[in-house]
């Protein structure tokens, strides 16, 4: 078999592209979130906060109709959950976003949603009605504890800073909340077709606001490229990459790419657009990050079975 020498070396090199895909396949949808806050305050230099939802929802939408996976059929009894959601997961909070972002900035912005796991976490403990362990309520202070030192700087000049820090908490809120509701429709239906037709519904409701708004829109070609982005990758595109990552490594693993999105805003606010971020902000976010870390750590080891810890 004289192709046999030849192919054992090119193992090593197929684990390697394997490796890097799966890491590719983490990080991608992290790089295009964190980005998605440089994206909306560029788009606020030319539409109004509620043009910006609006068209990112009208961009997202029509994108994601050409994944052949996105249209597959529902269960007929879950439509009207997937309607609702399309409000709390994506009309609610992404309609927060821009006005909060018209008074904080857009580093702050995407720093503070590394509390999403912790509110998420915080939430399931009313859902399930169980109490956590030590080593969850441990994560959940610490990174509580990151989320508030973090908005400190801002909270402390009061007036329009307080009001785009209590909008971004919103936002979070309903985000903690809809992660609950999302995961067993994604589970009966797919990841995709709820995601599309929870974006038909945020678009009809944002509608009202969003279409006056384009009307009082200004011309400014990096702003529309800008939104453009925020529709076809951050609405869309990274929905997309993150089924693929969740169907290939699981779910938890796939999670892991929200300890990316805090890091990318700071980075990008701050290179882009010149913004000023507090030390002091910096270092709660690193709490909220170590947080989350170790609320995954505490959630994904795996519990001792009754008859090993009588061994003991």
């Amino acid at each position: 078999m004289p192709s046999l020498p030849v192919s054992l070396p090119r193992v090593p090199a197929l684990r390697e592209s394997a490796a890097f895909a799966d890491w590719a396949l983490l990080a991608t949808p992290g790089l295009i979130w964190g980005a998605s806050f440089l994206f909306i305050a560029e788009g606020l230099d030319a539409l109004p906060p509620d043009g910006v939802t609006f068209l990112r929802f009208v961009i997202g939408f029509a994108t994601l109709s050409l994944v052949p996976a996105a249209r597959r059929p529902v269960r007929r009894e879950d439509r009207a959950t997937i309607a609702g959601l399309g409000v709390l997961w994506m009309a609610f909070p992404m309609s927060l976003f821009p006005h909060a972002e018209q008074h904080v900035s857009s580093a702050l912005t995407g720093m503070l949603n590394g509390a999403i796991p912790l509110l998420a976490a915080a939430a399931g403990v009313v859902f399930t009605r169980t109490l956590p362990s030590r080593a969850v309520v441990l994560a959940l202070a610490v990174g509580f504890l990151g989320a508030v030192v973090m908005a400190l700087p801002d909270l402390g000049e009061g007036g329009s800073s307080a009001r785009g820090v209590a909008l971004i908490s919103l936002a979070l809120v309903a985000y903690g909340i809809s992660i609950h509701i999302a995961r067993p429709l994604q589970q009966r239906n797919g990841a995709l077709p709820v995601v599309w037709r929870a974006l038909a519904t945020s678009m009809i409701v944002t509608a009202p606001l969003g279409l006056p708004a384009l009307g009082q829109a200004r011309w400014a070609p990096h702003a529309y490229l800008a939104v453009a982005a925020l529709g076809a990758f951050g609405t869309a595109l990274a929905n997309v990459i993150l089924a693929s990552a969740a169907g290939r490594l699981g779910a938890t693993r796939a999670s892991g790419t929200a300890f990316i999105i805090p890091v990318v805003a700071l980075v990008l606010g701050v290179a882009v657009r010149g913004e000023h971020v507090a030390a002091v902000s910096v270092a709660g976010g690193a709490l909220c990050l170590a947080g989350a870390w170790l609320l995954r750590r505490a959630t994904t080891t795996p519990v001792p079975s009754p008859s090993l810890s009588r061994a003991r």
